[in-house]
């Protein structure tokens, strides 16, 4: 019996829970088929979904990325929200494991199947596998019921449970946020709007199997320079009936002309103990030097990868189970050691990369999540942005803190392109909580996405925060940071665990200095907005407001005249800007009365805080002056 995965994504049903009746259970009609069920379940026009997105395809709720139509579909939040699908099963009377696997759930949900509550999820960020007994599956119409509850709600329950705590200023949400695994954008933030939707945002499936790999970790790993010899060690685990004797294949093949590497047969070792569950480390361990070249970011040489295929056989050669894991051959380290001599910020240390032995200039973006719904993003609309990053000279994209980790897509886009991934853990601008449950939960999450992401050559560092040291530095008053535990003991114990060779870990961003002074250049990464926030002070005086985290930055006037800073900027800073005259005429609509920079429909649809009185002050220090919106939104 070979392990296969069915995936879920046809069928679905999705309505609105009814607080008038009872039971969720009961707002189901017993083994009603999709055809058969009440009118006040629609069908759903995509999966994976989301409610906001099934709303507007229905034409149940406005647009709300135009006028004020936000504010229109806040009550979507207050809500709860049912998924309803069924499947076949056919059980092949083998002694063969079913489990169903979810990938995403957002957030809250009890998931029901044929009526019996199998799992509750409660993080967005992991992903659940749900073994499942075979006697209770039907041969048809198992019902499979998702239950959304309300995010919004919880989250405040959790902080009456627990206590307020400081979590930014007004534009970036409610402070309840941060009780809630969940992407902390949707609260808003000073970019967005507030769009807390639910749903089954990524893929639901059935996997059948007599024995599987529950995990591969195929480790390319480069010796130092400037030998740089690579050797490929594969780590497995197996779950399942397991019966000696059995063997894995191992094939590398070249992933652009499918060349076949080398290939070798590893029997396996099962003992009476072992049959349920097995793990192997360095089931192979081959020497590829003059057989693999390495891969280097873009600007520094080719972005070779390779398949690495692993199939488990039994002792007839029939296949029971197959995993194939793209991989490139490199060698990273973040590189912080006392400078020689000092700089105009005095003595300190670096905060560079290295990549194959070479010292790296980094020059980059940071990523906020591409759509407020999730489920709009394609593979095509992630290359298009991606490549627009490289094509600019771009070699480095920071995903921030306050979104989610992306899907496997986003990170194959990166090795093909050669740009480095600096990912953030989930956590943003924030007094995290540290009990029991919830530090349970983020360390199950960082497993599973250290895990699903480790093997990309793409990726260079792991971080754990975006600002929460700088806030609470920033903020006073509070006498302490319980996430200090997750940020400098659960994540990087995690990091090092689960990475070989080891993928780098900063406790955040930014962070460094003595005290954990964000703010001090000469130590770690800094976040500077002193040019648009903060004091303000004119674009020209970026030269002299930087940091260790290096990049070299060409400015050019409109005078052309040409300034270079040879500067020392952070990993995060810059100006808001009005977007696209196109983009801002979609969201204006009929609104004509509002065509003007400072109307409140801009305001709607601009959350920096003091952005009139901020993009006046640019604007006049650099520009005459217009009262014409397409000059201004050009400017």
């Amino acid at each position: 019996m070979e392990a296969h995965t069915h995936n879920l994504d046809s069928g679905w049903s999705w309505k609105e829970r009814d607080f008038g009746v009872a039971s969720v259970l009961d707002e189901v009609p017993s083994r009603a088929t999709p055809e058969a069920l009440p009118s006040t379940w629609a069908s759903a026009q995509a999966f994976p979904s989301e409610v906001h997105v099934e709303l507007l395809k229905a034409e149940r709720i406005p647009d709300p990325f135009i006028g004020f139509n936000e504010h229109k579909v806040q009550w979507i939040a207050e809500r709860e929200w049912l998924w309803l699908s069924s499947f076949p099963f056919s059980s092949r009377g083998d002694n063969g494991k079913v489990e169903l696997c979810f990938e995403g759930l957002d957030t809250f949900c009890d998931v029901y199947l044929n009526n019996r509550k199998i799992l509750a999820a409660d993080n967005m960020f992991r992903s659940f596998i749900v073994p499942l007994d075979v006697t209770t599956l039907q041969d048809q119409n198992n019902q499979l019921l998702l239950h959304f509850k309300s995010a919004k709600k919880i989250a405040k329950d959790l902080e009456e449970k627990y206590g307020r705590v400081r979590a930014g200023s007004t534009n970036l949400g409610d402070p309840s946020r941060v009780y809630v695994r969940k992407a902390q954008y949707g609260w808003r933030w000073d970019w967005g709007p507030e769009l807390m939707t639910c749903g089954p945002y990524r893929p639901v499936s059935l996997i059948t199997y007599a024995a599987r790999f529950s995990s591969v970790y195929p480790r390319a790993i480069v010796s130092h320079a400037p030998v740089l010899s690579p050797l490929l060690k594969v780590d497995i685990a197996l779950a399942g009936v397991l019966t000696a004797p059995e063997s894995a294949r191992f094939i590398l093949r070249n992933s652009r002309n499918k060349t076949v590497i080398r290939e070798e047969d590893v029997p396996l070792s099962i003992s009476y103990h072992d049959r349920e569950k097995l793990e192997i480390n360095d089931a192979i361990s081959w020497d590829l030097r003059d057989l693999v070249e390495l891969w280097w970011p873009v600007g520094y040489g080719k972005q070779t990868l390779y398949e690495m295929e692993v199939v488990l056989l039994t002792q007839d050669s029939n296949v029971l189970d197959r995993q194939i894991q793209r991989i490139g051959f490199r060698r990273v380290e973040l590189v912080q050691e006392p400078l020689r001599e000092p700089d105009q910020y005095g003595q300190g240390s670096t905060f560079l990369f290295e990549v194959n032995g070479v010292r790296m200039f980094m020059g980059g973006s940071n990523w906020i999540p591409a759509d407020s719904f999730l489920t709009e993003l394609t593979p095509e609309r992630y290359r298009a942005w991606l490549t627009l990053m490289r094509d600019g000279n771009q070699n480095m994209v920071r995903l921030w803190g306050g979104g989610v980790y992306e899907p496997d897509i986003f990170y194959d886009i990166c090795d093909e392109l050669g740009l480095l991934v600096w990912q953030d853990f989930q956590f943003a601008c924030g007094v995290y909580p540290a009990h029991d449950a919830f530090v349970a939960s983020v360390k199950a999450e960082a497993e599973d996405n250290v895990k699903r992401l480790r093997h990309h050559p793409s990726i260079a560092l792991f971080c754990g925060n975006n600002e929460d040291y700088q806030q609470v530095l920033q903020w006073g008053g509070i006498g302490e940071l319980p996430a200090r535990l997750i940020y400098e003991s659960v994540l990087p114990a995690v990091v090092s665990e689960l990475t070989d060779p080891a993928i780098p870990y900063h406790r955040g961003s930014p962070y460094g200095g003595k005290g954990w002074d964000t703010a001090d250049p000469t130590v770690g990464d800094i976040h500077q907005w002193d040019v648009w926030a903060g004091r303000e002070r004119p674009w020209q005086e970026y030269g002299q407001m930087g940091g260790r985290f290096v990049r070299r930055v060409l400015i050019r006037l409109l005078e052309s005249h040409l300034v270079d800073e040879c500067s020392l900027l952070p990993s995060e800073f810059g100006i808001p800007s009005i977007p696209d005259i196109r983009t801002v005429n979609y969201w204006l609509a009929e609104n004509e009365d509002q065509r003007w920079a400072q109307s409140k429909l801009m305001a709607q649809h601009n959350r920096a805080g003091n952005h009139e009185r901020r993009f006046a002050i640019v604007m006049n220090e650099n520009f005459r002056l217009t009262g014409d919106l397409e000059t201004f939104a050009h400017l």
